[in-house]
């Protein structure tokens, strides 16, 4: 199965205020292993980025303002998550916004049931517990100590692994070179330090052998 592991970045909290998207990041994977196709983009929001908002992803107005807009980026953003499964995390926000987004370009809303939705699955994982990024990366022992404000690419990054966590499966982390040497060691160790086991012929076994070799030789020496 392929899917996406999503982030954004916004202006603020509430699309009723009309908060926009300053951020979009995007990993694929493939049965749970990177495919190195990522997609990120910067996003003019056409508004000021408010300052709770700033203060946790340090995007300014100025810099957004230099940035293509949604309308601008959509059919390559689309194209990129088109028939894959989205994974989220906390993706009622998310997914509200990318969908607010969207209708603003008479385009289709992001069907939810498309999408995995990591805080649930932590939730349900987890009951009671502290279920925000940086609390499932400290209980998982995932480094995140490069999230010092929140990136969507980086969180994307941090959440891929969280999320091969969450639902069981430990990502693969595989070196055929080295296997191969050390498949290929052990083997000379084996052969080294193999006993050397003789099997002696049963007494049936002997008769059998003389009687061909007898035979063998009849035939092809004493005609």
């Amino acid at each position: 199965m392929i899917e996406i592991i999503l982030d954004t970045e916004t202006t603020g909290l509430s699309t009723a205020q009309d908060h926009r998207i300053v951020e979009i990041g995007c990993i694929e994977m493939k049965d749970q292993i990177p495919t190195n196709k990522i997609f990120h983009t910067y996003i003019n929001p056409e508004r000021e980025v408010s300052q709770e908002a700033y203060k946790v992803h340090g995007y300014s107005s100025e810099f957004l303002g230099n940035q293509k807009t949604f309308k601008e980026i959509a059919n390559d953003f689309l194209s990129f998550i088109k028939g894959k499964q989205l994974v989220i995390h906390n993706a009622d926000f998310d997914l509200g916004f990318l969908n607010y987004e969207l209708r603003k370009i008479n385009n289709k809303p992001i069907d939810k049931n498309n999408v995995v939705n990591t805080l649930e699955l932590a939730r349900k994982k987890f009951p009671g517990a502290q279920n925000s990024l940086d609390a499932l990366c400290k209980r998982y022992n995932i480094d995140n100590s490069k999230r010092e404000k929140h990136s969507a690419l980086v969180d994307c990054k941090l959440l891929k692994e969280v999320y091969v966590n969450l639902i069981g499966q430990k990502e693969p982390k595989l070196n055929l070179q080295s296997i191969d040497v050390i498949d290929y060691q052990n083997s000379k160790i084996d052969n080294k330090n193999r006993a050397k086991k003789i099997i002696e012929p049963t007494v049936d076994e002997l008769k059998l052998h003389k009687k061909y070799l007898s035979s063998v030789l009849s035939k092809n020496y004493f005609k």
